[in-house]
């Protein structure tokens, strides 16, 4: 194991994720930028490579590997695509409330198919009046006979545009308790998702509004129980959200550590390499300095999960570090390349527009740094980690 926590099998994972980005990846970049919409084919031939069911059992046609393989995942794509490992984080948070919530008949249905690269799922939270604040949201289901029927919109939804299974929450009653989740097919009368709105990064990549008009489910499409929705978005969030949103981070930062060591040694100043000039060199060793810190706290926060261990607050602080790291490497960078940065023939430019959509997922760096205080107080509300230990513990790795 190296000191980043990764074994062998990690490391050969890697090598085939990153030989597959560069060589399927890489050649629809500047397309996926000049398009600026969501690159389906992509997205499924990403799936089919079976790695949007790293965390799903082997019982059910995942690969079993774990969070930590998860994040190499998802940091190699990052690493040369953040729209295509924003695509791939999404769905594998899409793969969580199944596996924690879902009953025998629905994991026995849903889990192979996402292990096969057959099913994208989602999962839909956000409302536009609402926002980040779950308990405020007003989209609703209402019991009739065997069926509910949900009406409203869900916005930010990842994966909006190319999800065949959307896992949504909505309001079945008052309060906290009112809360429930379902899996909605994407197929089913009363369902459409909203025109996609271009945005200022992750190009390829589809983040968009769900809407439900009358959209009558089955019961057995409810996961868990009714009242379950709640602990559905939180443990989802905190679990898979701030650890795949990490990963994302630690893929954009890695490129940008990488694209501006290129840089400096490329371009000369003053008859010499810019890597010669000390105020460059300090810029960068602060920028590689960073890197090394965020990856350390991602991978230690996966590595505790993978072990059934306490870890909301690694997990939420690996989100905070991560982001604000590759930020503020992504503005030092701009600052090394000046005015050739601000073009697209380097893609420096679309990193640091890529870094800026992975603060707001998840919770912000101040709802992370408020949580984090908690910890500190010992107010804390207990930790999915510990109440979720059994479903998110890496399984054994099978005898050959």
């Amino acid at each position: 194991m190296d000191p980043y926590f990764t074994n062998k099998r990690h490391e050969e994972l890697r090598e085939r994720v990153r030989e597959f980005a560069l060589r399927e990846v890489a050649p629809r970049v500047t397309d996926m930028e000049a398009g600026r919409s969501v690159c389906v084919e992509l997205s499924r031939l990403i799936a089919r490579q079976g790695w949007i069911g790293v965390t799903v059992p082997r019982g059910y046609g995942g690969m079993g590997e774990g969070h930590l393989a998860k994040t190499v995942i998802i940091e190699e794509l990052s690493r040369v695509s953040g729209a295509m490992g924003a695509m791939a984080q999404a769905s594998q948070l899409g793969v969580a409330k199944i596996v924690h919530f879902g009953d025998e008949v629905q994991k026995k249905t849903w889990l192979p198919a996402v292990a096969a690269g057959e099913c994208l799922p989602t999962i839909a939270v956000t409302e536009p009046q609402s926002g980040g604040h779950v308990l405020g949201m007003e989209s609703s289901a209402v019991r009739d006979g065997e069926d509910y029927v949900l009406n409203g919109s869900k916005v930010y939804v990842g994966n909006s545009h190319v999800g065949d299974l959307h896992g949504v929450v909505v309001r079945t009653g008052p309060g906290s308790q009112g809360l429930s989740a379902f899996l909605v097919e994407s197929d089913r009368p009363g369902f459409s998702v909203g025109p996609q709105q271009p945005a200022m990064g992750l190009h390829g990549f589809s983040f968009g509004e769900l809407r439900f008009d009358d959209c009558r489910v089955p019961a057995s499409n409810l996961l868990g129980r009714e009242g379950d929705g709640l602990a559905v978005a939180y443990s989802s969030s905190v679990l898979y959200g701030r650890a795949n949103l990490t990963a994302v981070s630690l893929g954009i930062h890695r490129a940008i550590v990488e694209e501006t060591a290129r840089f400096c040694v490329e371009r000369e100043r003053y008859g010499a390499p810019l890597a010669d000039l000390a105020p460059v060199k300090l810029k960068l060793g602060q920028m590689n300095s960073r890197l090394m810190t965020a990856r350390l706290a991602a991978y230690h926060a996966v590595h505790l999960l993978d072990q059934g261990l306490p870890c909301d607050a690694e997990l939420i602080n690996a989100k905070l570090v991560n982001v604000e790291s590759a930020l503020d490497s992504a503005r030092e960078a701009m600052e090394i390349h000046a005015a050739a940065g601000l073009f697209t023939d380097r893609p420096i430019e679309r990193l640091l527009r890529d870094a800026h959509h992975i603060f707001a997922p998840a919770g912000t760096s101040d709802v992370q740094r408020l949580r984090l205080a908690e910890f500190a107080l010992g107010t804390e509300k207990g930790q999915w980690s510990r109440r979720l230990s059994d479903v998110v513990r890496r399984e054994p790795v099978p005898v050959s």
